[in-house]
């Protein structure tokens, strides 16, 4: 072989590096005897091994005792074709909980015995699954929310003004109870105009923003009122861009965030809520009706330190009329869903112990200028 087909030949290997490098998803490659004979970094992260300290061991040694995978491996060595395995769980004290999986395990031709693995963890398939349940529960209540203000609110206008005109005729005893009909009757108008915000489909103005920005507002309000007594902390990324957004809407997103981990906190006298942002490449949401894919790479996140959310409730936190609190409607983080859905991104809460997290996926801003900060704040 000549200098340059070696160079050449060098330069195809060099490329095949970083495609496979570049793909967000773990890719291994079983050799003849069972061994790793080589792993993307991606991989690398997923066994929480080097591809040099994988390639000295036998694939089993990293995945549960009879794990499907092996089973999937020796079926593909057989019949020489590729196989898809759906929903796998790898979970184990080695790779750890909730390493649930999508497989594709197939031959390689030019070597005999080896065979490519791809492994896709469920974990943000799932959520963004939820998350269109999320938007499509969101629009039920757009529907149900114009009936109601049309249905409801008139006939309750009368109610209260009939409550108000017995109110100055009847005797001292009798009070409290016409004004408790006139303070139920508020607060099933408030209930309602809070679901008016679901039919609410008009554009909204969107611009580049600085996240940062934004999320230093929402602490300097919550840490005078509601969050005062909470320590708030943050941890940002300086080099983030700028997000395409309302800044309003965001301002709203986040306040309400805030205040739900500000009444889980309570009065721990160790309670804390942090506040990060960060770059998450390789996340992609497909954008229905198009071949179209969104990456959804700005990550904004809330944590918290209280008592965390009941498993069985935490698939549905975002539905309407689901809530923890004895006097809640349920509709804050139903919102909270359909504005970060409007603005094309996803969120989703992991609890787990005593440590609560709702993330934020937004998309970046595409070529456009970010928006003055009138508030003279500037980035962190």
């Amino acid at each position: 072989m000549s200098s340059s087909d070696k160079d050449t030949q060098a330069d195809t290997n060099g490329l095949a590096m970083a495609v496979l490098n570049a793909i967000q998803h773990p890719v291994i490659l079983v050799d003849e005897a069972g061994h790793i004979a080589f792993a993307n970094w991606e991989a690398e992260s997923f066994f929480g091994a080097s591809a040099s300290h994988l390639a000295r061991y036998n694939i089993s040694t990293f995945i549960p005792f009879g794990s499907p995978l092996l089973t999937l491996i020796e079926q593909v060595r057989e019949r020489r074709a590729p196989v898809n395995e759906y929903r796998v769980d790898l979970s184990s004290p080695r790779l750890g909980a909730d390493k649930l999986v999508d497989l594709y395990v197939a031959p390689v031709s030019t070597t005999a015995g080896s065979v490519v693995v791809v492994l896709q963890e469920r974990s943000m398939a799932d959520k963004i699954d939820r998350q269109l349940t999320h938007r499509a529960a969101a629009r039920s209540v757009t529907g149900l929310a114009s009936m109601l203000a049309h249905e409801i609110k008139n006939p309750l206008s009368g109610i209260r003004g009939a409550a108000q005109l017995l109110e100055t005729s009847v005797v001292d005893d009798d009070r409290a109870l016409t004004r408790l009909i006139c303070d139920e009757t508020d607060r099933i108008v408030s209930l309602v105009d809070r679901m008016e915000v679901f039919s609410d489909e008009r554009p909204v103005d969107r611009v580049a923003l600085n996240i940062h920005s934004v999320l230093d507002h929402v602490k300097a309000v919550a840490s005078a009122g509601f969050a005062r007594h909470i320590k708030i902390t943050e941890n940002y990324d300086p080099s983030l861009p700028p997000v395409y957004a309302n800044r309003d809407q965001l301002v709203q997103v986040f306040l309400n965030l805030i205040k739900n981990a500000a009444e889980a906190v309570g009065d721990r006298p160790d309670g804390e809520i942090m506040l990060t942002t960060a770059y998450r490449p390789g996340i992609r949401l497909s954008v229905a009706g198009t071949r179209e894919k969104v990456s959804l790479p700005l990550e904004f996140c809330v944590h918290d330190n209280g008592p965390g959310v009941p498993p069985d409730l935490l698939p549905h936190l975002f539905d309407p009329f689901i809530t923890t609190k004895t006097n809640g409607s349920g509709l804050g983080l139903a919102l909270v869903a359909k504005i970060i859905g409007g603005h094309g991104g996803i969120i989703e809460c992991d609890s787990q112990g005593h440590r609560t997290t709702f993330r934020v996926l937004m998309p970046a801003s595409k070529g456009l200028r970010e928006e003055d900060d009138t508030s003279g704040e500037q980035r962190k």
